[in-house]
């Protein structure tokens, strides 16, 4: 799902097919209708099995046709509202056809309900304390020093102000306690040795075959000739340090988890597919 929402997003991928390739065009009984939450799930499921689950996999986990859009941390990331222009608009030459033919709370039911595939919940009562949960990311957990929220904290990391959004409670505490796992080629930590044997370790903001820059932890970034480095070494690790299930009890992992979800809700009115919108 790379750059198919090329939508004022961090991520910067290049095209490849569809996000939500349709097996078949499909007209469904309920275009038009209001839906309740019990019938928007159910709804959202039968739209996914008839037109996406043929290539995306009834568990949207992927196939040859289409790619994962259930559990990779990319795709999780993508807000509702840029799924549903997605869904509304297609993506120019690729093999995701514009859904247009639905209307708005039909798309939404299928946003809803892949959601449930990314692993979301709706349970509100997560274990733990939001209040404790930023003075430990602002205080002792140290996740300011790299990350931000609403504008605190620091450049070198992440802004984790909606990355609990489309990602479970379990998932967000498994990315602060094993960074390592499963990580991604642009989040692993890049060594450079200068030819007086200066170091500098960081992440790649951008590269190329001639030059890197290198963003360091003190948020300067490097600009790197390659041919005039010693060494340059590509390391399977992440800068986030590995040691939060020992450093923090459960109890604090749970009020971190806490309050970076108490980000995940989207604010109503965010953009033009909201229920303002009249379907077409």
């Amino acid at each position: 799902m790379k750059s198919l929402l090329n939508e004022k997003r961090q991520v910067n991928w290049k095209p490849r097919p569809a996000l939500f390739v349709c097996a078949a065009a499909v007209v469904l009984i309920w275009a038009g209708k209001s839906f309740g939450q019990g019938e928007e799930q159910a709804a959202g499921k039968k739209t996914y099995a008839a037109s996406c689950a043929g290539c995306h996999g009834l568990d949207g986990k992927g196939g040859e046709r289409a790619p994962d859009i259930a559990t990779r941390p990319q795709v999780r990331q993508f807000s509702d509202a840029a799924i549903l222009e997605v869904l509304q608009k297609g993506v120019p030459n690729t093999t995701m056809p514009a859904f247009s033919f639905l209307d708005v709370k039909t798309r939404k039911a299928v946003v809803a309900y892949l959601r449930t595939l990314q692993g979301a919940t709706t349970e509100v009562n997560l274990p733990g304390d939001a209040q404790r949960g930023q003075e430990l990311f602002f205080g002792k957990g140290g996740c300011s020093s790299c990350h931000m929220i609403q504008g605190q904290g620091g450049f070198f990391g992440s802004d984790l102000g909606k990355y609990a959004q489309g990602r479970s409670p379990e998932a967000v505490r498994e990315a602060i306690v094993a960074p390592n796992r499963e990580l991604e080629p642009r989040r692993r930590t890049i060594v450079a040795t200068l030819a007086n044997g200066t170091t500098l370790e960081g992440l790649a903001r951008n590269e190329d075959n001639f030059s890197l820059q290198l963003l360091t932890p003190d948020g300067v970034i490097h600009l790197l000739p390659k041919n005039s480095l010693a060494k340059l070494s590509y390391l399977e690790r992440s800068p986030m340090p590995a040691d939060y299930g020992t450093k923090l009890s459960a109890a604090e992992l749970d009020d971190l988890v806490k309050y970076l979800s108490s980000f995940a809700k989207e604010p109503k009115n965010n953009s033009k597919y909201d229920d303002g919108e009249e379907d077409e």
